[in-house]
């Protein structure tokens, strides 16, 4: 049998370590289901993959049950500065934990202090290396995860003469372009590397000292996280001043959709709700409708019950659906948002409940056991997101038998099938969205049709098993590679 293919898989967050944003979920999930897929490939390509995460100050508490590994150091101006690596497992799976004063010393996972984020981030990177260099078990392949440790992709490709990280190959997965980290000169130039000075490079002067254009330009293959996002970023509206670079990396760009936690999020076990439901007894949701509606203050008539969960960003268009709503005063429904974010919005979600205090409601919190709760109560989820990478709540809300409503952008294009699971609409405006509403309510008066798409919905595969089989696939052409090229 050959040797297995060797993974590195390096985040700023995982689940149940730490968890901020959606990548949590991802290097939560991703790396375990891989392994998974590698447990039942009887006679196939044997996957090895562990995960590395920096021991934030967040997580000091989690070093008494850490079993130590080596310590090393990383070169930044002025000496160099001690690092720690630990380890524990996680479902079986190895997973390094990197400390030192960068890390120690920041009060949180992300900070509004970008200097200080990419200070400890780029620490991180080279730190990673340094632990690869000092351990028996060397990666094939290096997968980074945004611009949080896009450079160490970067750090490997000067590096490429030292036999023990010569031969890695490097991928690196982009959540969201437009977050790459900020001009980072100043402490690229602290830690000995240098920004992007290849002429021949059809880089962007401006992006040639950020850390992830740096790890778009050094990395084998990149992966946006879902396929339309991977055409959409070679454009002008969503490429950020990239685009014309990442069309010289076409061939190497390979849109992977991420996947979702089905063990997790599943109504039927699901034991938050009122009524745990399944497929095959979609009947019994109308209890969870009942109870959302009572725990609102919203009357338990059957109308349209609408809802929106996440982050309150203009970039999720929460004023596109607030203006749809305020011009749907003509039809009957009710509707519940719950998140928290930009001020400006939050106000104006406010304004939304009292103009219609009777069909509105606005939480303005995280709350995770509401949340399931409207997945498992509303009859409709909106997200007229400008622009969605991937998006997770769509897939959340259709395991659940809410019916999405989604602009065609991203992953919500690729997850939402419209007549089939959800509606789409095309473009990014309130036209657009109220004429996608007012086909789901034509729908959603016939009850026979409606259930007809809230079972299609609730039967789609979205598991990571998906996910990790096209992982696998290009693991596989990664390792294939020489430095000539496909062997």
């Amino acid at each position: 049998m050959s040797e297995p293919i060797k993974i590195l898989f390096l985040a700023a967050e995982a689940e149940p370590f730490i968890k901020i944003g959606g990548l949590a979920d991802v290097a939560g999930s991703l790396p375990l289901a891989l392994r998974a897929l590698s447990a039942k490939a009887a006679g196939g390509t044997k996957l090895d993959v562990r995960l590395v995460l920096p021991l934030h100050r967040t997580l000091r508490a989690e070093a008494r049950t850490l079993s130590p590994v080596v310590e090393l150091s990383v070169y930044r101006r002025g000496g160099a500065l001690p690092v720690q690596v630990f380890e524990r497992f996680q479902g079986g799976m190895p997973v390094y934990f990197i400390s030192g004063e960068p890390l120690t010393s920041a009060p949180s996972v992300y900070s509004t202090d970008s200097i200080a984020d990419r200070d400890k981030y780029t620490f991180f990177s080279l730190a990673v290396l340094e632990m690869i260099r000092s351990l028996d078990w060397q990666p094939d392949i290096i997968h980074a995860n945004d611009w949080h440790t896009a450079l160490a992709l970067y750090a490997l490709h000067s590096r490429r003469t030292d036999p023990k990280l010569s031969r890695m190959r490097t991928l690196l997965t982009v959540h969201n372009l437009p977050y790459m980290g900020n001009d980072g000169q100043d402490v690229l130039a602290a830690y000995g590397l240098i920004p992007l000075n290849d002429d021949a490079v059809t880089m962007p002067e401006w992006a040639r000292n950020q850390p992830l254009p740096l790890g778009l330009w050094a990395a084998d293959a990149i992966v946006p996280v879902s396929p339309t996002y991977g055409r959409e970023i070679l454009t002008p509206e969503f490429g950020c001043g990239l685009e014309i670079f990442l069309k010289t990396r076409l061939d190497d760009i390979t849109g992977i959709l991420n996947g979702l936690d089905c063990e997790s999020w599943n109504p039927e076990t699901d034991l938050v709700l009122a009524k745990r439901f399944s497929v095959d007894l979609l009947p019994l949701r109308r209890v969870n409708r009942t109870a959302l509606q009572r725990n609102l203050g919203l009357d338990e008539k059957p109308v349209p019950l609408l809802a929106m969960i996440g982050r309150i960003d203009r970039q999720k268009g929460i004023d596109i659906a607030f203006e749809t709503l305020r011009q749907m005063e003509d039809l009957d429904w009710q509707f519940v948002i719950l998140g928290s974010g930009d001020p400006v919005l939050e106000n104006a979600a406010r304004s939304l409940q009292d103009f219609f205090p009777d069909r509105v409601r606005t939480v303005l919190r995280y709350d995770s056991e509401l949340s399931r709760r409207i997945y498992a109560g509303a009859d409709m989820f909106l997200m007229p997101s400008r622009y969605e990478p991937c998006g997770l709540a769509q897939m959340i809300a259709m395991r659940y038998g809410c019916v999405p409503v989604v602009h065609a952008t991203g992953g919500l294009k690729d997850t939402v099938r419209e007549g089939r699971t959800g509606f789409l609409f095309q473009e990014a405006s309130s036209a657009s969205m109220l004429e996608a509403l007012r086909r789901a309510f034509d729908i959603f008066g016939d009850p026979e049709r409606w259930q007809h798409f809230q079972r299609n919905g609730m039967t789609e595969d979205f598991s990571w098993s998906r996910s990790a089989r096209q992982y696998a696939m290009l693991y596989q052409s990664l390792t294939a590679r020489t430095d000539g090229g496909e062997t």
